[in-house]
């Protein structure tokens, strides 16, 4: 049996400024470019530990995505525009972010 979390396919849409995911259970959906980049899974974002997280400059409403690489077979890292590319987003918390479509 296949992990529910694992992705079937990723489309970055520029135009929408949005990530298109679909899961290999049939469940797809959205998720705004900005709300990736508020919601890195990163160190910078996140802070270290259960203390309360650093500061964060305003995202941009017009972030976009230059690149994606896949990490191993669990998450892919997303490069933005204003120059943030240390988050590793897993699959499963991908698909806790996603807008059901």
């Amino acid at each position: 049996m296949s992990d529910p979390s694992w992705p079937a396919r990723l489309a970055f849409r520029k135009s929408a400024q949005e990530l298109f995911i679909e899961f290999d259970d049939g469940v797809s959906g959205v998720i705004g470019y900005k709300r990736l980049r508020e919601e890195s899974p990163s160190a910078e974002v996140r802070g270290h530990g259960s203390g309360p997280r650093p500061p964060q400059p305003p995202v941009p409403e017009n972030i976009s995505v230059l690149g994606a690489e896949p990490v191993g077979r669990y998450a892919v890292r997303i490069r933005f525009s204003d120059g943030h590319d240390s988050g590793l987003y897993t699959w499963k918390f991908l698909r806790e972010l996603v807008v059901p479509a």
